[in-house]
């Protein structure tokens, strides 16, 4: 069994950069596309998806640090430390259960497609360790891999479902037709929709609007999504109390994250639209006309101004509530740069509107601060467990992206109830 974990985790640790590529171009001659054809599509994808994570890396060490010297300036003191995605991945890949997971998700995913229970086939095998870390939190108050499998089986079909569900705003707004989005952290901000919808319900709230757009009608060429980057960044800069350098280097970074994401989205699309097609074809002569959705990672949503733009603003918010809230004791750190990744969902409700969004944004990302400080306990548990190498001086650890996810915490406490 180790063995075959070993090898799991061994691919796994290719990356979205070699995996999806791979997915892509077997789907292409599954559907029958020419085997060129489908490597160059495949190969289109990993190329965009290098790109893709390029930027990324260069909005986390940038963000990283920042967040750091904010963190130090207020002189907070939280027992809980927040250890990122990274950590959090490792962790799950860890557990008895991991071997399990890639398999068993693959059949579920061709089980409701082929009894039309969801229109989403989900390549994104890489972010499979999410529904990895909801079994491995059921089985650690469990004891038991049937029910640690059963919890991952739940999270992923409701991922597959909210995927199906936001799948016309992915294409509408996001410009990604054919494209879903069942990534575990994102799909936790889905009730921010809901929030959204309240908000334009709302008087005189419901006339706050700052969307990309409009900021740039109102500012000229300083409303542009490079000269918001260049600002925003630059006030992460001065709040993380960096040097005039510095300053103008992070609002350098932020600037390239504005311009290169949706650059490096356009290349994905270039890619992924032949395979798209001819799913399409194939299904349609074997099943009748019906929509097929291929989900991806969520980072094909960072395209668009308004979804950094609203992470960025919501950065220094996030530490100021971890200070403010009674009952938190999560540090927030290691997953704020993934805050673009979760409130996707919320900024394509809300049409770009950057007030709504971060408005929303902030009552989610509260509700994950006091939920990540509940399931510290076993989130330590389980890193413990996996030999996993503790941050110094920190007594728990938890995270925003997992355990501060809502569908997780959720899908977990339903199990501790019978556990």
């Amino acid at each position: 069994m180790q063995g075959f974990v070993d090898i799991v985790q061994g691919f796994l640790d290719l990356g979205a950069t070699v995996i999806l590529p791979v997915a892509i171009f077997l789907l292409g001659l599954l559907f029958g596309q020419k085997p060129g054809k489908a490597f160059r599509s495949g190969l289109t994808i990993g190329v965009a998806f290098v790109g893709i994570f390029l930027v990324v890396d260069l909005l986390v060490h940038n963000l990283g640090p920042a967040a750091q010297g904010m963190v130090d300036r207020l002189g907070v003191e939280l027992n809980v430390i927040d250890v990122g995605w990274p950590a959090s991945s490792s962790i799950a890949w860890a557990s008895v259960v991991a071997a399990f997971i890639i398999p068993l998700g693959l059949v579920v995913n061709v089980i409701m497609l082929l009894t039309r229970t969801t229109k989403t086939m989900n390549v994104d095998i890489w972010n499979f360790w999410h529904y990895t870390f909801m079994a491995a939190m059921v089985y650690a108050v469990s004891g038991s891999i049937i029910q640690g499998l059963i919890g991952a089986v739940i999270f992923q079909v409701v991922c597959l479902k909210v995927a199906d569900w936001t799948a016309p705003m992915v294409s509408k707004f996001f410009d990604l037709p054919g494209v879903s989005i069942a990534t575990g952290s994102t799909i936790s901000y889905a009730p921010g929709i809901f929030l959204v919808q309240l908000l334009n319900k709302v008087p005189i709230v419901k006339n706050w609007n700052a969307d990309p757009d409009t900021i740039q009608k109102r500012f000229g060429i300083f409303g542009e999504s490079i000269f918001i980057g260049l600002f925003l960044g630059a006030a992460i800069g001065v709040l993380a109390g960096y040097s005039v350098g510095e300053v103008i280097e992070i609002g350098m970074a932020m600037a390239a994250v504005m311009v290169l994401m949706p650059r490096m989205v356009k290349i994905l699309m270039e890619g992924l639209m032949p395979v798209s097609e001819s799913a399409r074809e194939w299904l349609s002569k074997r099943f009748g006309d019906r929509e097929i959705y291929i989900g991806l990672d969520a980072a094909v949503a960072l395209g668009h101004p308004a979804v950094i733009s609203t992470a960025l603003i919501l950065v220094p918010i996030t530490v100021v509530l971890a200070v403010i809230l009674p009952g938190n004791s999560l540090l927030p750190f290691g997953d704020l740069a993934t805050i673009p990744f979760v409130v996707a969902f919320i900024v394509g409700a809300a049409r770009g509107n950057i007030v709504h969004s971060v408005i929303v944004g902030t009552l989610m990302i509260a509700l994950s601060l006091y939920m990540a400080t509940d399931v510290a306990p076993v989130f330590t548990e389980m890193a413990v467990n996996a030999d996993f190498d503790m941050p110094e001086g920190s007594a728990k650890i938890s995270s925003i992206d997992q355990g501060g996810n809502l569908v997780n915490w959720m899908i977990f406490k339903v199990f501790s109830l019978f556990n």
